[in-house]
């Protein structure tokens, strides 16, 4: 991912066969980005709601305690740092920060819409969706 043409991070995608992006809440899988620059934690944050708001269902209503709960969970990062989210079909969202587990936001409808940043055809990045996806995903 980059911004304005800076490297911003690397992300993979764990995902079992028969993984269906626009049935996301249905599957089990781990998104993990690789942080390539400094960045602070709330900052993280505030952007992962602004780009969740790009769904069409998003809720405004929990914006301000999904932020709150996010930049809870989130540290500052610096080059190297993994954040691993590990999304489970109806329970929600468990963060790993460099191989230890940072916290958990037990809503599945704030997981779909976090990981649909990066795997819903709304995404602001079809590029990196599509990587991720590999070309015989929708």
């Amino acid at each position: 991912m980059r911004w304005f043409g800076l490297p911003i991070y690397d992300a993979r995608l764990f995902a079992p066969a028969g993984f269906d992006a626009l049935e996301l809440a249905r599957h089990a899988f781990v998104l993990e980005l690789t942080y390539r620059r400094a960045l602070r934690g709330r900052d993280i944050a505030r952007r992962s709601i602004e780009e969740m708001r790009r769904a069409p269902s998003f809720p405004e209503d929990r914006a301000g305690r999904w932020e709150s709960e996010l930049a809870a969970v989130l540290p500052d990062v610096q080059p190297g740092d993994r954040i691993a989210g590990v999304h489970t079909p109806g329970g929600g969202a468990a963060f790993i920060v460099n191989g230890r587990r940072a916290g958990e936001i037990a809503d599945a409808q704030f997981a779909r819409l976090f990981f649909g940043i990066w795997l819903a055809p709304h995404t602001s990045e079809p590029g990196l969706r599509a990587a991720l996806l590999g070309s015989a995903q929708r």
